[in-house]
């Protein structure tokens, strides 16, 4: 071997040295901070109760440290032939919009189905729509309950 092509496997295995260390580096950036938006989706938790029983509703879904919530008030869309077969006689409805975390959806949906189960007129239905963004991360703190909410680095 060549005092030249020693030279240039020498050069060629500190190249390749160097071009690890970058990618390393760039994978360690890559990686989210423990507490980051991406780490804390939101949702919209979709809930339509009995008109009557909406303030019982609210306040079990803000147990589940939820800060925004929206009343709509509805009718059901029943005719009067399908209520009396059903033996429903209230058409009155609440629609709650609630933005959640996604990791508190599962306790969130099953207590409230623990609930329309168990209250006496406390049918309802309740189903979850993922939020795509939220402009602002001081909005997204407030939305998700989180003080500590920080960017997703992007560089």
């Amino acid at each position: 071997m060549t005092e030249k092509s020693s030279a240039r496997k020498v050069r060629k295995e500190k190249l390749n040295a160097v071009a690890k260390e970058i990618k390393q580096r760039a994978v360690q950036k890559l990686k989210p901070a423990p507490n980051t938006v991406t780490e804390n989706k939101l949702k919209l938790l979709i809930t339509i109760v009995n008109r009557n029983k909406t303030e019982y509703f609210l306040d079990l879904i803000q147990s589940f440290e939820v800060n925004t919530q929206f009343v709509a008030l509805a009718n059901g869309t029943a005719n009067a032939k399908m209520l009396d077969i059903l033996g429903i006689a209230d058409t009155e409805k609440s629609v709650i919009f609630s933005v959640i975390q996604e990791r508190k959806i599962p306790d969130a949906l099953s207590a409230l189905e623990e609930k329309f189960k168990s209250i006496k007129g406390g049918k309802g239905v309740a189903c979850t729509v993922a939020l795509s963004s939220v402009i602002g991360t001081l909005i997204y703190g407030f939305l998700s309950n989180n003080k500590m909410a920080v960017k997703e680095n992007r560089t």
